[in-house]
């Protein structure tokens, strides 16, 4: 099946670099393309791409802005933002609008195009150690800017207490970044048992992905910055 792509940014070039990179690729096709957050927001609602690529710094309504409003939306797209290691309160404020992953500008073209792959099937890119780096510091930051108890948090202590053992344990994994594949080795279990808990884990505790899970973990507790 072919995943269908919106790419988000007001350079043409990078634009014009990310359509050539997927025209003949047979899983990912470019559904359509906007300059800026406004026009993302209404092409995502017109096209229903399975994933949209967003710029974070676009005149007008930017890539956060166009982020919240996407996945308020729908849970059906992602948003897979583009990014620097030097970003960080972007990276957070894109967390909380419900991005699925993030893509570092000068990262080589098929990474971007594997990142595309890995979100576009409906996954959460959490492998490369940027990632991983940044969903702790984004732990930590909530930490530092949020103490104490919020309504959310309360949500998600509440539902960690519904988790089983077995659970519980697939979600501290999840927080170390593995993959399915990864923790179905790790606890000698078949892949696609590990794929159902962490199907579980998503409809238990009401998020859209594991990156998504990874903040769950952080903000109850059940892992910290300094465990990992």
């Amino acid at each position: 099946m072919t995943a269908r792509i919106l790419l988000a940014d007001d350079q043409p070039l990078v634009r014009a670099g990310l359509t050539m990179a997927m025209a003949d690729l047979p899983d990912l096709a470019v559904a359509g393309e906007a300059g800026n957050g406004a026009e993302a927001i209404r092409l995502a609602s017109e096209l229903r791409p399975d994933v949209v690529v967003m710029d974070i710094r676009m005149p007008g309504t930017d890539g956060i802005e166009a982020t919240r409003a996407i996945t308020a939306a729908t849970t059906d797209v992602r948003v897979l933002i583009l990014t620097t290691f030097d970003d960080d309160d972007n990276v957070y404020a894109a967390l909380l609008a419900g991005a699925s992953g993030f893509l570092v500008k000068d990262m080589a073209l098929t990474d971007i195009i594997a990142a595309i792959r890995v979100v576009a099937a409906g996954d959460a890119l959490l492998a490369p150690s940027v990632t991983r780096r940044l969903i702790r510091q984004f732990a930590t930051h909530r930490q530092q800017t949020a103490p104490g108890r919020t309504a959310g948090r309360d949500r998600k202590l509440d539902r960690l207490g519904e988790l089983t053992e077995r659970e519980r344990e697939v979600l501290i994994l999840v927080a170390r970044g593995m993959s399915n594949g990864e923790i179905a080795a790790h606890l000698y279990i078949s892949p696609a048992t590990a794929k159902t808990h962490v199907a579980r884990l998503l409809a238990k505790l009401g998020v859209r992905d594991r990156v998504h899970l990874v903040i769950a973990a952080y903000e109850t507790g059940l892992v910290s910055p300094s465990s990992q």
